[in-house]
C-alpha cells in the first residue's frame, strides 16, 4: 500500500492548485481522477468548453463586427455543430497537456479512478479495469466539483433534451432553444446561442436573475437580451417536460403554457459529486445536495486531516476562487503561513456580453446605510468603444461620500471580466474616487470607462467651498 503526505480527490482548479501547493512545499502527493483524462468539471464540462464555445461563437457569427457592418452580418453564413466542436477539442487537448506538464514538473503523482474512503486515512482507487488500489495518507483534499441535478420528471437523452455536461460533449446548433433556469450557467448558454440568431427562451420560477449583481446592471443586461429576441419567462415554474410525435421537447408551466423547441437545456442546480466518494466511512456527511460544509478560513472538514475545496463546497463556485480555496487548504494542511484571504474577488459571467462585478452592489451600499454616490460610463463615449463599433456597454462605480474610498465596481458589456480587475485592484487596496480622475489611462482605451464613471460621480458629490476673503493672504 503506497502512503502519500497529501492525497488529492479530483483534477480540477481546487484539486490542481491544491497539489501543485503541497508538491511545492516538498510533500508527497497523490492526485486522483477518476475521468479518462485529468482537468476535472472545469477542463472537460464546465468553464473551458463554455467559454471556448463562446469566443468560436463570436467569432463565426462575426458578432463583435455587427456594429459596424449591419446585423446580418456573418464570418460564416452556416454554422454547424462540427465548426463548435473542432475548435473546442483543440482547446481542452491544451489545457490537459499543460496540466499533465504542471504535474510533471512538480513531482506530482496521478492516478485514474474512482476513489472511496475506507477510512480518515486510506482510500481504495477502482481504475478502469475494475481493479482495485489502497492509497493511505496523512491529509486528504475533496475537490471533485458537482455534476448536474436531473430531476426524474425531466425525460434527458442527450440530443434534444440536454444539461450543460452532454450540450457540450457533442455540440450542435438547434433550430430553437429552452433554457430552463436563469442561474450563471443557463444565461451563459442561452446568450450564446442567442448570438447564433437561435430563438431562445429562458423559464426561471423567480422573479429575478442573477441576484447577486447590482440591479442596474441587470436591467441593462436583460434590455439588451430583449433586443435581440430572447423571451423571459420569468416567475414561470416547469411542472414537467414531453416529447412531442417528432421528437421536439415541449416544457409545460405551472400555469399550463406550453413551450416547444428544438432542444431543451435543463440548467436548474448541481449537486456535489460526493454520492460514491464513502463519505460515511470517513465520518463526513454531506449536505444539501451532495455539498460539503468546511471552515470558510481553512477549509477543513469536520474531519481534522480532510478538506475540500472549490464547487464541491458551494457558492461562489468560480474557478478563480477554487483555485484559491485549494491552494488555502493545502498551505494548511502542511503547517505553512497563509495570508489573509482579499476582502473582495471579481465575479465573472461570460455571458453575452459579459458581465462582472467587484465590491458591494448599490443594494447592499443601501442595506449597510452607507452614504455614497455612484457613476456610469456607457462603452459608446469612449474612442475605443467607436472605434469596435459597441452599441451597448456600460461601467457604474459606487463611492463613499465619507472618505470618498471605491465602493464596488459593476461593468456589463466587451472585455467586462478584463476591466474588472482595475477596480479589484483600488478596491482591495482602499484607493479611492481620486486615483481614477487624477491618473492618465492609455488613450483610445475601453478602460478610459473608469475615468468617465469616477468624474460622473464626482460630478454629483458635494463640494467644500471656501469664502473668498479667507483665501486671500
Amino acid at each position: 500500500m503506497d502512503h502519500y503526505d497529501i492525497v488529492v480527490i479530483g483534477s480540477g482548479p481546487a484539486g490542481r492548485r491544491a497539489a501543485v501547493q503541497a508538491a511545492k512545499l516538498g510533500r508527497s502527493v497523490l492526485v486522483v481522477e477518476n475521468r479518462l483524462r485529468l482537468g476535472g468539471v472545469s477542463v472537460h464540462t464546465g468553464t473551458i468548453p463554455s467559454k471556448t464555445l463562446r469566443e468560436t461563437v463570436l467569432n463565426l457569427s462575426g458578432w463583435r463586427e455587427r456594429g459596424f457592418y449591419g446585423l446580418a452580418y456573418r464570418v460564416k453564413k452556416e454554422i454547424e455543430g462540427k465548426d463548435l466542436g473542432s475548435r473546442l477539442r483543440k482547446t481542452l487537448d491544451y489545457e490537459i497537456e499543460v496540466l499533465e506538464h504542471q504535474f510533471a514538473r512538480n513531482g506530482v503523482r496521478t492516478f485514474g479512478g474512482m476513489a472511496r474512503f475506507l477510512d480518515t486515512n486510506r482510500i481504495s482507487v477502482t481504475d478502469p479495469d475494475g481493479e482495485e488500489h489502497v492509497f493511505s495518507f496523512d491529509y486528504g483534499v475533496i475537490a471533485v466539483g458537482t455534476t448536474p441535478y436531473r430531476p426524474a420528471n425531466i425525460p434527458f437523452n442527450d440530443r434534444s433534451v440536454v444539461d450543460s455536461d452532454s450540450l457540450v460533449f457533442e455540440p450542435r446548433v438547434p433550430k430553437s432553444l429552452t433554457v430552463v433556469g436563469a442561474g450563471v450557467i443557463g444565461i451563459e448558454y442561452a446568450t450564446i446561442f442567442s448570438a447564433l440568431d437561435v430563438p431562445v427562451t429562458i423559464i426561471e420560477p423567480k422573479d429575478t436573475i442573477l441576484d447577486f449583481i447590482d440591479r442596474e446592471i441587470i436591467e441593462e443586461f436583460t434590455h439588451e437580451l430583449r433586443q435581440r429576441g430572447v423571451t423571459l419567462r420569468l416567475g414561470a415554474k416547469v411542472d414537467q417536460v414531453e416529447l412531442d410525435s417528432v421528437g421536439w421537447p415541449i416544457a409545460i408551466l405551472a400555469d399550463g403554457r406550453r413551450i416547444r423547441s428544438d432542444m431543451l437545456l435543463y440548467a436548474a442546480g448541481r449537486s456535489g459529486a460526493t454520492a460514491n466518494l464513502g463519505l460515511e466511512n470517513a465520518g463526513i456527511t454531506p449536505q444539501d445536495r451532495g455539498r460539503l460544509k468546511v471552515d470558510p478560513a481553512t477549509f477543513q472538514t469536520n474531519v481534522r486531516n480532510i478538506y475540500a475545496a472549490g464547487d464541491v463546497i458551494g457558492f461562489p463556485s468560480l474557478a478563480s476562487t477554487s483555485m484559491e480555496q485549494g491552494r488555502i487548504a493545502a498551505l494548511h494542511a502542511c503547517g505553512a503561513a497563509m495570508h489573509p484571504a482579499p476582502e473582495f474577488f471579481p465575479y465573472g459571467i461570460y455571458a453575452v456580453p459579459e458581465i462582472s462585478t467587484v465590491g458591494l452592489t448599490e443594494q447592499q451600499v443601501r442595506t449597510q446605510g452607507i452614504p455614497y454616490e455612484s457613476g456610469v460610463a456607457r462603452f459608446r463615449e469612449t474612442s475605443r468603444g467607436h472605434i469596435m463599433g459597441l452599441q451597448s456597454g456600460m461601467m457604474k462605480m459606487m463611492f463613499s461620500l465619507e472618505d470618498r474610498k471605491l465602493l464596488g465596481v459593476h461593468i456589463v458589456g466587451e472585455g467586462a471580466t478584463e476591466l474588472i480587475h482595475i477596480g479589484q485592484a483600488v478596491l482591495n487596496l482602499g484607493g479611492t474616487l481620486d486615483y481614477f480622475v487624477e491618473n492618465a489611462f492609455n488613450y483610445p482605451t475601453l478602460a478610459e470607462a473608469y475615468k468617465i464613471a469616477a468624474l460622473d460621480a464626482w460630478n454629483r458629490m458635494p463640494r467644500q467651498t471656501t469664502p473668498l476673503a479667507a483665501a486671500l493672504p
